[in-house]
């Protein structure tokens, strides 16, 4: 991977020097964007730039509308029947719990790399290109398919409203069209295109709506809350007073209704897409994707205290859970408050699942790996406009066309993986950040200036591998130059001996072992979740790997603890934003929640996502690889970048 060494010989073959140039695109990574590489001052314009509009209760409308759907009003019942019974709160709480370590994560590197782009930007900065892009791949899926199954769901519920499934107006109403069976759902398409056009006036503008839909959603929460609370004091809420005690199926019970309701906490992630157009995005992201997560899990909890207190759990309806817990105690009128608060969930979720997408695809097309057509963003406006409404476009066709609810479990493979990729490059940016950025090749200049600088200022018997080591790496070429009044490239055995006393030296070795105790995290945790979900395996094999998985795992978290985090995560990025506490504990945590999770979501989700992943994977090879930003980008170590600006800056002046 790309974070175990950061300097390596090429040589070989003709066709040797092939494979390594094209596993080098794939690990290769860009700088965080800053006052130095924002499109503006790269040869962009200034029509490139978002607006800095947000505030934090715009994030916060952003992060709970994302994440409160419709689901939550059918999740209390199913999960309570089958998994948790009582317990639903616990199961709530410690979704709740695992879905902050991930926010913990996200705040972060939201605020250290304030950019649009979300968990695909903090990859290709930290992890490599090839990672980035699956993962901008599949966040791609992500979004289309949660907005289109979203609008599917919009319809029948406001046809509830009108009086009965049918009862919408036919221009409206679903239709099947004859001789091929499909189900066409017009509303569903008026909808993503009426959402498409908000969000094409403007980041601000949009927000606000998204606001006062989620909190007519938060509002028929609350009546549930407090009508529902005064029917359990009232009626000694004997949904608590079973036989069976609170755990009736156990802690395992409780455990796999938490596995199953995580998916609600699954949203919050949309602020961080946001973070080019915060004001104040060091101070604001992390405090606008923990107020929103923290809204989210205390209403989930009284939600769901509420209602299995109202209703014996096997008695719920898993249809229409919340709507039956009231009709039961005769206030049958509810119904129609609640299924407003679903219908509002509804848009609120489809307007947080349409406004990231083409954020992502305008942060890829900036990086060359999709068509600028992407990036273009309104100069009145100052939204990606072009990639809103491809977006919608798209997502309208899928919604019109097809029931993508059979597509759904691939919107949480792309959900899981960028909560992977987003801890996996917490442990990188503590232990290994860059110690080398990418730079245009247009700075060739000033990188000989300030190589010729470090070069005068050392002395002849002193070789400061860290200070005098400036790279000069191309796509086609990775030779690093070391630099002194003694020593160049034509001495290759002095070159050869300054890189072995680099290995001798303990910062080198410091970030080779952090290097491969992440490595060996990640596939100690691959190992393990494998194991404990392969229940069709032969016993004995099953705990061996499980065993082997665990001391692997167990083996990367001690040697992080043991060993001193990089002095550069100091400086690394934009300063002054949150620190993720407990780390590595806490995100070798959260990846070995959502490896689980993720091995978990079935044979049949998977071929689904391989095939996408596959074109994907197809799309960068022919394209993406070849006309990324950083083909012809010239590394130089991450301590003299901005000497190197700088002395450009003086050169043009």
């Amino acid at each position: 991977m790309g974070f175990l060494s950061d300097t390596q010989n090429y040589g070989g073959g003709v066709g040797g020097k092939c494979a390594v140039g094209a596993l080098r695109t794939l690990v290769r990574r860009k700088q965080v964007d800053s006052a130095h590489t924002k499109p503006s001052s790269s040869g962009g314009s200034s029509h490139h730039q978002l607006a800095k509009a947000l505030t934090i209760p715009h994030l916060i409308a952003i992060g709970v509308g994302s994440t409160i759907g419709a689901g939550v009003y059918i999740l209390v019942g199913t999960v309570a029947r089958e998994h948790s019974g009582p317990a639903l709160t616990f199961s709530f709480l410690i979704a709740g719990i695992a879905a902050a370590l991930s926010a913990f994560c996200y705040a972060e590197l939201a605020s250290r790399c304030p950019s649009a782009g979300s968990a695909y930007h903090y990859s290709y900065i930290c992890v490599g290109e090839g990672v980035a892009w699956l993962i901008g791949w599949a966040l791609i899926l992500e979004y289309t398919i949660g907005g289109s199954a979203v609008a599917r769901g919009i319809s029948p519920n406001l046809a509830m409203l009108f009086g009965g499934p049918s009862s919408l107006p036919s221009f409206l109403a679903r239709q099947t069209i004859p001789g091929l069976g499909v189900v066409v759902d017009p509303c569903a398409a008026i909808l993503v295109f009426a959402v498409t056009g908000l969000l094409c006036f403007g980041i601000k503008e949009s927000t606000f709506v998204q606001g006062i839909v989620t909190s007519a959603n938060i509002c028929a929460m609350i009546f549930v809350i407090v009508a529902g609370g005064y029917l359990g004091f009232k009626t000694g809420w004997p949904g608590y007073e079973l036989s069976a005690g609170y755990f009736p199926f156990g802690a395992d019970g409780m455990l796999a209704g938490a596995s199953t309701v995580f998916f609600a906490y699954i949203g919050f992630d949309s602020v961080a897409s946001t973070a080019e157009e915060v004001k104040n995005p060091q101070r604001d992201l992390p405090m606008g994707i923990g107020f929103a997560l923290s809204i989210c899990c205390t209403l989930y909890m009284l939600v769901s205290a509420v209602i299995v207190g109202l209703v014996p759990y096997y008695a719920m309806d898993p249809d229409t859970p919340i709507s039956s817990a009231f009709a039961s105690h005769g206030i049958k009128w509810a119904a129609y408050i609640i299924t407003v608060g679903a219908c509002t969930a509804l848009c609120s979720t489809l307007m947080g699942s349409l406004l990231p997408q083409p954020r992502i695809l305008m942060a890829m097309a900036r990086d060359g790996l999709l068509p600028s057509f992407f990036s273009d963003v309104n100069k009145r406006t100052q939204v990606p406009i072009k990639s809103t409404l491809v977006t919608g476009l798209l997502a309208a066709s899928l919604a019109f066309f097809m029931d993508v609810e059979q597509l759904s479990g691939m919107v949480s493979v792309g959900t899981l993986l960028a909560f992977t990729m987003v801890a996996i490059s917490v442990l990188i940016l503590r232990y290994v950040p860059p110690d080398e950025v990418p730079v245009p090749p247009s700075f060739q200049d000033a990188i000989d200036s300030v190589s010729a600088r470090h070069t005068m200022s050392n002395s002849p018997g002193d070789v400061d591998i860290e200070n005098t080591k400036v790279y000069a790496i191309t796509s086609d070429k990775r030779a690093p130059v070391l630099v002194s009044k003694e020593t160049t490239i034509e001495y290759p055995l002095i070159e050869k001996a300054a890189g072995q006393l680099n290995f001798l030296m303990s910062e080198g070795n410091r970030r080779k072992i952090a290097g491969w105790s992440i490595t060996v995290t990640c596939i100690g945790v691959f190992v393990l979740t494998s194991a404990a979900s392969s229940l069709s395996l032969y016993s004995p094999l099953r705990y061996t790997l499980a065993g082997v998985g665990g001391v692997l795992l167990l083996s990367g978290l001690v040697s992080l603890t043991w060993i001193d985090q990089d002095d550069a995560r100091h400086s690394f990025g934009h300063s002054g934003g949150f620190i993720c506490p407990f780390v590595p504990l806490l995100p070798i945590c959260c990846v070995l929640i959502n490896a689980y999770l993720l091995i978990n979501l079935g044979a049949a989700t998977w071929t689904r996502v391989s095939i996408w992943l596959g074109i994907g994977a197809i799309v960068y090879i022919f394209y993406g690889r070849r006309h990324s930003s950083l083909q012809d980008a010239v590394y130089v170590p991450a301590a003299h970048v901005d000497e190197i600006y700088e002395s450009s800056s003086n050169s043009l002046s």
